[in-house]
């Protein structure tokens, strides 16, 4: 008898990306970890839009860069979700940053997850929960209202059921 729903396929932010290999889970460390992100991305199951890869070009750790430029299929060109993703950002004007200096990923990871019937990775909390939110909408709020379901990258782990 066969499992009729198929694993979900994870949409990552670049926060998630970043937070694994820079700042909690050091891949010297968590070796186990890559291992069980390695064989996600060979089940298809990570996806990114390219302008993830942008934003950890921009502000990345050497070792993070020279990751995502090892594991280049992972990341989805802009041009396939450009219009849904402009949409989103229509309806949802508080999801930019206003001080943003370059074209932000945030509704792009969105509409990748809602085109595969995924789910949003990353390591924004709502605006609700922040001090002096510097905008309306993060990535958690925008899915929300769109009805898909978020999760940062320990949730992540905790849905795959890894053990360290």
């Amino acid at each position: 008898m066969s499992n009729s729903a198929s694993p979900p396929i994870y949409s990552v932010d670049s926060s998630s990306l970043m937070e694994w290999q820079g700042r909690f889970y050091p891949t010297d460390v968590f070796a186990g970890l890559v291992a069980n992100v390695d064989a996600l991305i060979a089940a298809e199951r990570i996806l990114a839009p390219a302008l993830v890869k942008d934003e950890i070009g921009a502000v990345g750790t050497a070792g993070l860069i020279e990751w995502t430029e090892n594991h280049a299929g992972i990341f989805v060109p802009t041009v396939e979700v450009l219009a849904e993703a402009q949409a989103i950002q229509n309806q949802f004007a508080g999801l930019r940053d206003p001080k943003a200096e370059y074209e932000e990923a945030d509704a792009y990871v969105i509409v990748l997850a809602r085109r595969r019937n995924g789910i949003v990775v990353t390591q924004e909390t709502p605006a609700a929960e922040k001090r002096n939110p510097r905008r309306t909408h993060f990535i958690p709020d925008v899915c929300r209202e769109l009805g898909i379901t978020c999760i940062s990258l320990l949730g992540l782990m905790r849905r795959e059921g890894w053990r360290f």
